[in-house]
């Protein structure tokens, strides 16, 4: 397994994955300092693309994300981790939209139990999920980070530049 770190405005983001993809990209905890990235010869083209898509994101230049995904959870998780990315950049949906489109509308619980579990921060975009009554919710990267991200899309939906995929 390969790590690489990335400094965003709202924190360090460390990337891990392997030549099968990118297993996680998780906010580290206040304080903590990066380390060395490895040497780019060394680490699989997909930790790089990453890294660049993310910056790319962060500068509001990208939208979608098209790096190979290999999160590790149960099946169940990984239903609901597959259907994030449908929720249009900028917008959100509800727990209970997720669990209807999982195929089981009383999952609303476990379906915002995989979304907490959910390792693949920002590219599989858990921060567009929220209450069915509209109101942020829970954010395993804090609820602040998810009221920054959700502005940060809307300023790039409505910045007069044309944000390129």
């Amino acid at each position: 397994m390969h790590r690489v770190c990335y400094p965003t405005a709202i924190g360090l983001l460390e990337i891990q994955g392997t030549d099968e993809g990118i297993l996680s990209v998780l906010f580290l905890e206040e304080g903590a300092t990066a380390t060395e990235n490895a040497k780019e010869a060394t680490v699989p083209d997909c930790l790089i693309a990453c890294r660049q898509q993310l910056d790319e994101y962060f500068r509001g230049t990208r939208r979608d994300f098209n790096v190979k995904l290999n999160p590790q959870g149960t099946q169940f998780q990984k239903q609901v981790w597959r259907k994030l990315p449908d929720i249009p950049f900028g917008q959100t949906a509800s727990y209970k939209d997720i669990a209807e489109a999982v195929g089981n509308s009383k999952a609303v619980r476990a379906v915002g139990g995989a979304n907490s579990q959910n390792p693949i921060s920002i590219i599989v975009p858990c921060h567009r999920v929220i209450g069915s009554n509209g109101k942020l919710t829970g954010y395993a990267g804090g609820l602040w980070r998810k009221e920054w991200l959700l502005a940060h899309e809307q300023k790039v939906l409505t910045s007069p530049a044309e944000c390129p995929r």
